[in-house]
């Protein structure tokens, strides 16, 4: 697949089939993602990969949270800026807008959009879960290198025809977590990412999601 074609291809997945993933697959994706860019190649990422029961058994830990709203939810870092708006709040905004109406749910159904959400810490039916974590001394820029690894590993997924979706709302339970798996206690818990074969027909799958025009990021000096 020309690279071209799997970031086209790309979406944060939010509807899995039950299709199983082959362990050498994902061996091979992740052998390959090693060769990721990191600043002084560093390398900072680490991950635990779950599916079978301790995927069930990290689901099963989380899910009593759920009723505890906002009071059970307990970050090890902030997933956006406290001040953040403008043009960069109301894109997050509008993506979240824009899935929710595919789903048909309301603004004003608290109740389905909460239920939704659940859906999140049941990794939207994947059956693969990565859990990733970085030592916590590590900064900004070996953050940005993990970033760099997990969009290399998930251009890889769809060479493979695999889809993932990144999930930093796993955050929210990092005690749970830590409960369940084996996360060293000097490290910082970042993200999971769901991953699977995508549900083509799954409206949440279908979705547009809006890219800003380039010129509201990129100025050009010096060309002709």
């Amino acid at each position: 697949m020309l690279v071209s074609k799997a970031i086209e291809s790309r979406r944060s997945v939010r509807a899995f089939t039950d299709q199983s993933v082959d362990r050498d697959t994902l061996t091979r994706v992740l052998e390959k993602a090693q060769r990721s860019p990191s600043g002084g190649n560093v390398q900072p990422w680490n991950a635990v990969i779950l599916t079978g029961e301790p995927m069930q058994a990290l689901f099963d830990r989380v899910a009593p949270q759920f009723s505890k709203g906002r009071a059970g939810l307990k970050p090890e870092y902030d997933l956006y800026p406290k001040d953040l708006d403008g043009i960069y709040e109301e894109r997050r905004f509008g993506a979240g807008e824009d899935m929710y109406a595919s789903l048909g749910i309301t603004r004003e159904d608290k109740a389905k959009r909460l239920m939704w959400f659940a859906n999140n810490f049941r990794a939207f039916g994947a059956p693969v879960l990565m859990l990733v974590h970085t030592p916590q001394y590590m900064g900004p820029p070996q953050w940005s290198d993990i970033g760099m690894w997990l969009q290399t590993i998930m251009l890889l997924l769809r060479e493979e025809g695999l889809d993932s979706c990144a999930q930093e709302a796993w955050a929210f339970y990092s005690p749970q977590i830590r409960e369940v798996v084996d996360i060293p206690d000097d490290h910082i818990f970042f993200c999971g990412m769901a991953i699977g074969y995508r549900d083509p027909d799954a409206p949440v799958n279908q979705f547009a999601v809006k890219r800003a025009a380039l010129d509201e990021s990129v100025r050009w000096r010096g060309f002709d």
